[in-house]
């Protein structure tokens, strides 16, 4: 027996429950007919569908028919509930479209055909209400093909005459050539189209009166076919609800293998839990099992953090919702409940419906929901009262605005109040339209280790980020992660989180930022006589839309786009002047800039300078103690360069520029050599002042405008660079990994590497390695090509070779060390040297292979 999932899908008022209905007396599965409008229909259990004749919560029934087991997934058809439809389609084998024969193709069915042909979900057509006066079959088969697809075919097994094979051979090249070939289409050949998408089958009937229900359901049996088996346990969490008694159920399709009852199931690294019992729902009522299979859709308990949309075992996350809500409100509670046992409601509530958007404010204590529209808001309002015995109310209707960027900027987060330290360097660029936020890393592990890394992008996908115009959360962005920067000693976890959030801030501070709001695509059919009237009041609400068309029926048709805002009340409008006549139907588009942008920040209000939950700032240390820097002089005060003047020049300069070249890199390097100094000084003393102004270049809070070297001139004698010998080996991953093996080979690589560089750089280069655990080794100095290699005598560091050399060459000449010892380059300081960690002459060391490369390709021309 195949075992299919079939939903159920309609515009409202279709006949979606009833055509269910139908199907299920038709199985046998009821043995009495219900009704919507009579409030006992099987599948409109809740006492709120009851009272409002239509589906709320999406239901699921198992029927039997000839070799097929169909689990039948009834959704709700409103627009305000599209999301727990579309949430529906991912798990589903087959979808039944469900069109009013007396409305044709409306608003909401080609939102809902979008949605499937997004999934690729193969589709039954099921054209209900045929028995109404004036329902045409022909003229509908026409506006099918034409509103939604060619690939629409009028199904009817007791007619397979040429015209049926050759509609059917449209679908595609392989149905056509077989057609011609051998006049008719097999049926395995049909049946395989039709899952492909290049046949969709047309029924036609009335449910109510279950005229066409049985040829419908033998269609559904004999042209569909079963997912391929698989071993493997999958599995696809589509939705989230509670039973009576207040269990948590997690709805799921198995996808793959089979799943038992006490089985532990986990999702990635985020959660891992067992499962108590399998229910088998039909309806209200449920069965449990102990074991469950591939093409069942089943509820389990046990789970406290499984969520919409997640796979399990071999299946893979679903993409995110191509709907979401447009209209926010704030509850307002009425009775005696405490705050936050309200908000725990709400929240349950969220989780149960990711349509539901909760946002809490902290500082004014108000509770915030954006929904889909004002019927999911009345639902709301009810399940609060039934579920929580909570008596809300829901005021200040506006619009779920959102903002992004209109250029790429760099956003700088620094954190360091005392015994803190952390810096963030983030490339914020414009994403796609619709693309939300995306996160990415483009940081080197030399620069920052890749645990810091993976911290900071954990921390910049776990918070919505507001943008700095109205405080709306900010979209359609591309954020990389460039530079960064810990401290061995006083970095904690809590510190990067701080340096991403002021990062990202400081980046949207210093963008030009863009207001965007929800558009709709609408749909208006009025009487002629009142296209002026329409027309005037379209322009008057900025929307965009195209010349009117004019009916046989002398009704005139408009299509456009409009920003909700405007359009979202004027059905009431349409309704009035045409007297009961008019028409107006709309989907969501999607979110584009706001037409009356300046208006809408001038009434929010919002100051982002003065959103302390949000701050675009950074706090740097000084003198022992943090101090607030204000974001548009963060770059000022940076300890890593700026991200984008690096990569506008990233090309070698000049030889003839060498001197300025060596004032750039002496200038970063004291920006990031300042608590070095401080560090020195507590423990040294002072270091004489005329020799400091040399090594670094001070700033003034607020006051800084100029940002050129100053001090007195560079001495004029060679330049040396000493290198820490065995510090650099182990730094950089080439030669650490040879070092593991042989670690004369690693030493001979750094001295090669080194002469090379000499060659390039024309400084003096000086690589001491220790020797100071060698019984009876004395100090030994070698001249390799045109660099000295000094291997130290016993009981000599390294480190004590080059705090001498040091002290005694800085007097004459520039000195520069490489090494990453924190304690070396303190000491270092103190002499009058300026350090070079490990990472960056790795830089150096690969721009000049570069220019070398260069030469070579140069002259072998």
């Amino acid at each position: 027996m195949k075992r299919l999932v079939i939903g159920v899908l309609a515009h409202v008022d279709s006949g979606k429950t009833t055509l269910s209905e139908g199907m299920l007396y038709c199985c046998g599965a009821i043995r009495k007919l219900g009704r919507v409008d009579h409030k006992n229909a099987f599948l409109d259990n809740y006492e709120l569908e009851r009272e409002r004749g239509i589906t709320i919560f999406s239901k699921q029934a198992v029927i039997n028919y000839g070799d097929t087991e169909i689990t039948l997934l009834d959704t709700p058809g409103h627009v305000d509930f599209s999301t727990e439809m579309e949430r529906t389609l991912q798990v589903l084998d087959y979808a039944v479209l469900v069109i009013s024969g007396s409305d044709g193709v409306q608003s909401h069915t080609r939102t809902l055909w979008k949605l499937l042909a997004h999934y690729n979900i193969p589709v039954f057509i099921f054209v209900n209400k045929m028995d109404i006066a004036g329902s045409d079959r022909q003229v509908l088969m026409d506006e099918l093909k034409s509103k939604l697809s060619e690939q629409c075919c009028f199904f009817d097994d007791d007619d397979k005459s040429e015209q049926f094979y050759e509609d059917i051979a449209l679908g595609s090249e392989e149905l056509m050539q077989e057609f011609l070939d051998k006049g008719v289409v097999p049926e395995d050949q049909i049946v395989s189209s039709i899952k492909k998408r290049e046949i969709i089958p047309c029924c036609f009937g009335c449910a109510l009166k279950l005229q066409g229900v049985e040829k419908f359901l033998e269609l559904l049996d004999r042209y569909t076919i079963a997912q391929d088996d698989k071993s493997e346990f999958a599995a696809k969490i589509f939705k989230i609800s509670e039973d009576d008694q207040g269990n948590r159920l997690t709805f799921m399709k198995i996808t793959g293998g089979s799943l038992r009852a006490r089985t532990m199931l986990s999702h990635q690294d985020k959660w891992t839990e067992k499962i108590n019992h399998i229910r088998i729902y039909n309806g209200a009522k449920f069965s449990q099992t102990a074991e469950a299979f591939q093409g069942m859709v089943c509820a389990v308990t046990g789970l406290t953090q499984s969520y919409p949309g997640e796979g399990l075992g071999a299946e893979a996350d679903s993409e995110s919702s191509m709907l979401e809500p447009v209209l926010t409100y704030m509850a307002v509670i009425n009775d005696d409940t405490d705050i936050n046992t309200a908000l725990k409601a709400f929240r349950r509530l969220e989780d149960e419906d990711p349509a539901l958007h909760i946002i809490w404010n902290e500082q004014l204590r108000e509770i915030h929901v954006q929904v889909m529209g004002e019927i999911q808001l009345e639902i709301l309002r009810s399940v609060l009262k039934q579920r929580f015995s909570m008596d809300a109310d829901f005021v200040h209707g506006g619009i779920a605005y959102k903002e992004t960027i209109a250029s790429p900027v760099e956003g700088v987060g620094h954190y360091e109040p005392l015994r803190h330290y952390a810096e963030v360097h983030l490339l914020l660029e414009p994403g796609e339209q619709g693309s939300g936020l995306q996160f990415f890393s483009d940081c080197r592990e030399d620069d920052l280790d890749k645990n810091w890394q993976r911290l900071i992008m954990t921390h910049l996908r776990e918070k919505t980020h507001l943008g700095v115009l109205t405080g709306s959360p900010a979209t359609d962005i591309k954020i990389t992660l460039k530079a960064g920067r810990a401290h061995l000693k006083h970095t904690e976890g809590g510190d990067f989180r701080q340096a991403t959030y002021r990062a990202v801030r400081q980046g949207l501070r210093s963008a030009e930022s863009i207001l965007l709001e929800p558009w709709y695509n609408f749909i208006l059919e009025i009487p002629s006589e009142y296209i002026g009237r329409a027309m005037a009041d379209l322009t008057r609400m900025e929307c965009e839309f195209t010349p009117h068309q004019i009916n046989p029926d002398n009704t005139a048709v408009i299509t456009g786009n409009a920003p909700v805002a405007s359009i979202r009340d004027y059905q009431t409008e349409i309704t009035g002047y045409t007297k009961g006549k008019g028409k107006l139907m709309c989907s969501l588009r999607g979110y584009a800039r706001c037409h009356n942008e300046e208006e809408v920040i001038e009434k929010i209000n919002y100051n982002c300078d003065s959103d302390t939950d949000n701050s675009c700032d950074s706090i740097f240390c000084s003198h022992g103690a943090g101090f607030v820097v204000k974001w548009d002089h963060v770059p000022e005060y940076m300890h890593i360069a700026s991200v984008l003047k690096t990569q506008e020049n990233e090309q070698p300069e000049p030889r003839t520029q060498k001197t300025q070249t060596a004032v750039n890199e002496y200038r970063r390097q004291s920006d990031q050599d300042k608590e070095l100094m401080d560090i020195f000084e507590k423990t040294y003393g002072k270091v004489n002042q005329e020799k400091k102004k040399n090594a670094f270049r001070t700033k003034k809070d607020k006051e800084l405008t100029d940002v050129s070297y100053r001090g007195k001139p560079l001495p004029e004698g060679p330049e040396y660079l000493l290198v820490d010998g065995y510090n650099i080996i182990f730094s950089w991953d080439e030669l650490k990994k040879e070092a593991a093996v042989n670690l004369d080979l690693a030493r001979s690589m750094l001295i090669n590497i080194m002469s090379n560089y000499q060659g390039i750089k024309q400084c003096e280069v000086i690589v001491v390695f220790d020797a100071y655990k060698v019984k009876g080794a004395s100090r030994e100095i070698e001249r390799f090509h045109n660099i000295n290699v000094v291997y130290t005598k016993e009981a000599e560091t390294a480190d004590m070779y080059i705090e001498k050399v040091t002290h005694q060459l800085s007097h004459q000449h520039r000195v520069r060390v490489a090494t990453s010892d924190g304690l070396e380059q303190i000491i270092i300081l103190g002499n009058g040297a300026f350090r070079i960690s490990s990472a960056e002459l790795y830089d150096e060391v690969r721009l000049m292979q570069k220019t070398i490369d260069d030469f070579i390709k140069f002259n072998t021309k």
